[in-house]
C-alpha cells in the first residue's frame, strides 16, 4: 500500500458518487461496457468493476463509484456460480464459445460416479487456467497472445472450492449443473474442463451465472433496464459491505488527526493484526487503517482528507 495513506477527495460514503452498485450483467455485454454504462449514467470519471465476466456469462457485477473503487481490495474475494458442464467435447476456450477441437462419447455415469469425480476439486486444488483468459504471460494478457496464434504454456495456480455441489444430471444429454462456491482466481471453464477430464470424455462450460461476489448477492442487483430508465437506483453504503472487517469509531477529538493521516491508538479490545474499518463519531465510514499489532492503527485509506 505504500508508505503512507492514501487521501481520498471529501466525499463521505453514505453520500450520492461513492459506494457501490450491483449490476445483473446479461450475457454479450463486457465488464468494461457495465462500467461505462454506470459512468455515464451517474455522470463520474472514476467508477470500476471488481471480479471481471467473461461476455457469455451473466449475473453479479459488482461496480464501485467514485472514492469507493479504492475499497476494492477489501472486500471478500469469495464469488459463487451456478453452471452447466457440457460433457463429451472439448474446445479451445473450454466454454462452448470456442472452436470444438475433439468429441468423445460420454460414459454411463450415475450420480455416485459424479460425486466422486467432483470430490477431487473440492478444497485447494492446483488449476491451469483457460488459454484464453485475462493471466499474464510475458507482459501480456494470455487471450492476445492466442487469438494472434500463439500457444502459450500457463503454469497451474492454487485456488480453493469451498463448496462444489450436484444440483442436476441429464444423462440423455450428457449435462450437468453445478454450483460452485470458490476464491478469487477460480476459473469455472477450467473447472469444467478438468472435469470432464476425471470423467474421461472431456468437458466444456456450457452456461454459467454468477449469483454473488465480493459480498454482494442476487437480491442487490439492478438490471441493465433498470439502470436506464432512471431515476438513478442508491448506491450502497461500503459498511454494507465490510462486513468482514473490524470496526473502530473514532472519539471528536481523533477525528482532525485521523484526516491528517496520523496514526491512533487502538481501542477496541484484541483487535488483530489487519486492515481495520475506521468510522467517524457519527458512524460513516472514515477510511481503513492497518492495526500493527502493536496497538495502533495505521492510516491507509483517508475519506475526507485534510491538507
Amino acid at each position: 500500500m505504500g508508505e503512507g495513506p492514501s487521501r481520498l477527495p471529501p466525499s463521505p460514503p453514505s453520500r450520492h458518487g461513492c459506494g457501490f452498485l450491483v449490476l445483473d450483467k446479461p450475457a454479450g455485454l463486457t465488464s468494461h461496457d457495465g462500467v461505462a454504462r454506470v459512468r455515464r449514467a451517474y455522470g463520474l470519471r472514476r467508477v470500476g468493476h471488481g471480479g471481471t465476466l467473461d461476455p457469455a456469462v451473466t449475473g453479479v457485477l459488482p461496480i464501485a463509484l467514485g472514492p469507493a473503487t479504492r475499497l476494492l481490495p477489501y472486500l471478500p474475494g469469495d464469488k459463487i456460480y451456478r453452471g452447466t458442464v457440457q460433457l463429451g467435447v472439448r474446445t479451445g476456450t473450454d466454454d462452448l464459445e470456442g472452436e470444438v477441437l475433439e468429441r468423445t462419447a460420454v460414459p454411463p455415469l450415475g450420480p455416485e460416479d459424479l460425486e466422486r469425480a467432483l470430490g477431487r476439486f473440492r478444497g485447494e486444488i492446483l488449476q491451469v487456467p483457460p488459454q484464453v483468459s485475462a493471466v499474464h504471460v510475458e507482459g501480456q494478457r494470455a487471450y492476445a497472445r492466442v487469438r494472434a496464434g500463439e500457444q502459450v504454456a500457463l503454469a497451474a495456480r492454487p485456488v480453493r472450492i469451498h463448496g462444489l455441489d450436484l444440483l442436476g444430471w441429464d444423462a440423455e444429454h450428457g449435462r450437468l449443473e453445478l454450483e460452485v462456491r470458490c476464491s478469487a482466481g477460480t476459473y469455472v471453464r477450467a473447472l469444467a474442463r478438468d472435469l470432464g477430464d476425471a470423467l474421461g470424455c472431456g468437458g466444456a462450460l456450457a452456461s454459467l451465472r454468477r449469483t454473488a461476489a465480493l459480498g454482494f448477492g442476487l437480491h442487490q442487483a439492478i438490471t441493465m433496464e433498470r439502470l436506464a430508465s432512471g431515476p438513478l437506483p442508491p448506491l450502497l453504503d461500503p459498511l454494507d459491505v465490510l462486513v468482514d472487517l473490524p470496526r473502530q469509531r473514532l472519539d471528536p477529538a481523533q477525528l482532525a488527526p485521523w484526516r491528517c493521516g496520523r496514526s491512533l491508538p487502538r481501542t477496541v479490545e484484541q483487535l488483530p493484526e489487519g486492515p481495520v474499518a475506521v468510522l467517524t463519531p457519527d458512524g460513516n465510514l472514515a477510511g481503513i487503517a492497518r492495526a500493527d499489532g502493536k496497538g495502533l492503527l495505521l492510516p491507509r485509506l483517508v475519506f475526507d482528507a485534510a491538507g
